[in-house]
């Protein structure tokens, strides 16, 4: 009867392990039923497609921020080269005239260079045999003297000045080379030919602007060392350019973006007091404002 009894609990074991199995079935299904019934699956799939449908936006978002940043920072590029052109004409124009003017003038009835050489004659009726040796010199001398001071007169054979034997459309094409390069946004080659054009050019009539220029393709890559060097070289170098005002507010810049506000501050407050009406005054005056409510 023992062994009767054992065979009769082993055959019930499995019975119930599959009722358990059934009865936990039923239950993770009621249990799902009523989530649905309920709809919370339904409200967390809809709050996934909301999250998902955000994240879209944002991208899209995302994407356009980037778009418009990329614009203005070729705008800003291409205004700040449209100066630069300008700056080009005004200054080529200034020069013509310069030139015709000069021209005019070695033309005109009894200049200085016509009367060098020539024997000295007196008008009728005026007393030359009292002239002494000493004023006929002196005459001559100041006549040399106001020629000289002209740069009209060369002593016959002597060698040509270094500024006189280069070719101006050499000079010219080195600048644009480098300009091009500097609108490509090759910031690193653009910086190297301005440094061989101002080594090769010191005297150039476009040395300031590649001065500037050299500055601000270092600017731009934030190499902040560098250009700072540049932009005073600039200011000290040449201090009648018209890129003076924007290369003191380039080195106001560099102070705020180094974390030296003390000096950017003045810097830029001596821009906007010492030339108020220039257009980097108030770019100056605006950068003020914004480091005053950070």
């Amino acid at each position: 009867m023992l062994g009767a009894g054992m065979t009769a609990v082993l055959l019930t074991l499995p019975a119930v392990a599959i009722s358990q199995t059934t009865q936990t079935l039923e239950q993770r299904v009621a249990r799902m039923e009523r989530m649905l019934d309920s709809g919370t699956l339904l409200k967390l799939l809809q709050s996934v497609e909301e999250l998902k449908a955000e994240v879209r936006e944002l991208r899209g978002q995302l994407e356009q921020q980037q778009y418009s940043l990329s614009q203005m920072t070729d705008r800003q590029r291409e205004l700040y080269l449209d100066v630069d052109r300008r700056l080009q004409r005004v200054e080529a124009a200034g020069v013509a005239i310069g030139a015709a003017a000069a021209g005019a003038a070695a033309s005109a009835p009894g200049s200085a260079p016509a009367t060098i050489g020539a024997a000295p004659t007196a008008p009728s009726g005026s007393a030359t045999t009292g002239a002494s040796p000493s004023a006929t010199g002196a005459a001559a001398g100041a006549a040399a003297g106001g020629v000289a001071a002209a740069g009209a007169a060369t002593p016959t054979g002597a060698p040509q000045s270094a500024s006189a034997a280069v070719d101006p459309v050499k000079e010219q094409q080195a600048y644009q080379s480098a300009f091009n390069l500097l609108k490509a946004g090759r910031y690193d080659q653009a910086a190297k030919s301005f440094r061989e054009f101002l080594a090769d050019y010191p005297a150039s009539k476009f040395a300031d602007n590649a001065q500037y220029w050299l500055g601000e393709s270092y600017y731009v890559t934030r190499s902040f060392d560098n250009a700072m060097r540049e932009f005073e070289k600039l200011i000290k170098d040449h201090p009648e350019s018209q890129k003076l005002t924007h290369a003191l507010l380039k080195v106001g810049y560099i102070h705020d973006e180094l974390g030296q506000k003390d000096k950017a501050r003045d810097v830029l407050t001596q821009l906007t007091e010492k030339y108020p009406n220039s257009t980097a005054a108030g770019l100056a005056a605006k950068r003020l404002e914004r480091m005053r409510s950070q």
